[in-house]
């Protein structure tokens, strides 16, 4: 069996996290993967409080195992999302965009671990300093806002660069991810992609047939113009955006053609209007499990494939 430092320190089965995925990961998916032995993830990105208490309620509810909540920094209503959070009490806090350093100490008297998302080795000892329990390394293969440092170059650095537990995430979906991704250093990893598909997951029918689908060129990275790239499926309003980007539109008529898509693909499942956020991993996703098969497959993989590693050594 697996076991790292994550396991011990968060009180769950299996070092796995399940990734805040905006407008995605609920409270039902999250008490799923939280049940299966992994951290389930509420995401915060709403940014509607009442909806955000009702979420960790409900998931409360659901599991008496540890969950976690994202934040994105530079949402909205962050400073009320951070006091709900430590009111509540929930296991964990995870955080993207920015340093989470002025709530950091209201969390922890509350008892909250704080493991922000980065994407480099330079913030990664930023929210060391800042007193982060643990940081997420999160490759550009990722689904979603990402970086430009892939996952296998951005563990091991961000590793060397703290003495915090790292978990690592993008373009992990099977045991072979995990396993690699504890070679190159990492307590634990992050999936995002691949729970798009398990049968707790509440997307559209046709978000999940796209993921089903996909294959290895299936994503594409729009936003870069902007400064805040994302990564989604190819897709006409995917095609449509990247293309403007090149075009003389302001920056603003620019932002106002994502507004609502994350929408249009999660809850209507349009395909023509809707964002499918999703990782480069979307090619290795074909079928469609329960969360804690998801889970136990991954690390039934990983632990066989580590077995035999000593394989390769003379």
């Amino acid at each position: 069996m697996i076991y790292t430092p994550i396991c011990e320190i968060l009180g769950i089965k299996y070092p796995l996290f399940q990734g805040g995925m905006a407008h995605i990961s609920d409270s039902t998916l999250a008490a799923a993967v939280s049940n299966g032995g992994g951290l389930g993830i509420i995401s915060a990105a709403s940014g509607d409080i009442s909806q955000i208490e009702k979420e960790i309620d409900k998931a409360f509810s659901l599991t008496d195992k540890p969950f976690g909540v994202n934040i994105m920094l530079m949402g909205n209503n962050v400073d009320k999302i951070a006091s709900l959070v430590a009111k509540k009490k929930v296991s964990v806090v995870t955080t993207g965009a920015g340093n989470p350093e002025k709530y950091i100490p209201m969390w922890k008297e509350a008892g909250i671990k704080v493991i922000p998302v980065i994407p480099s080795a330079a913030l990664a000892k930023l929210v060391a300093r800042s007193g982060a329990d643990m940081v997420i390394a999160e490759g550009g293969e990722s689904g979603g806002h990402v970086g430009d440092i892939t996952t296998l170059s951005l563990v091991p650095q961000v590793v060397d660069a703290v003495d915090i537990p790292v978990i690592a995430a993008g373009g992990i979906a099977d045991g072979r991810g995990v396993a690699a991704s504890f070679m190159l250093g990492a307590s634990g990893v992050q999936i995002g992609t691949r729970f798009l598909t398990s049968l707790e997951c509440n997307i559209s029918r046709v978000y999940k047939d796209k993921v089903l689908k996909a294959n290895d060129t299936s994503t594409i990275v729009t936003g870069k113009r902007l400064g805040h790239p994302v990564r989604s499926l190819k897709s006409p309003f995917s095609r449509a955006y990247a293309k403007a980007e090149y075009t003389s539109i302001s920056n603003d008529e620019l932002e106002n053609m994502a507004v609502g898509t994350l929408r249009a693909a999660v809850v209507d499942g349009d395909e023509k209007k809707g964002c499918f956020l999703a990782g480069q991993i979307a090619g290795l996703v074909n079928k469609e499990q329960a969360a804690s098969e998801i889970i136990e497959e991954m690390f039934k993989e990983a632990e066989e494939i580590l077995k035999g590693a000593t394989k390769w050594v003379k």
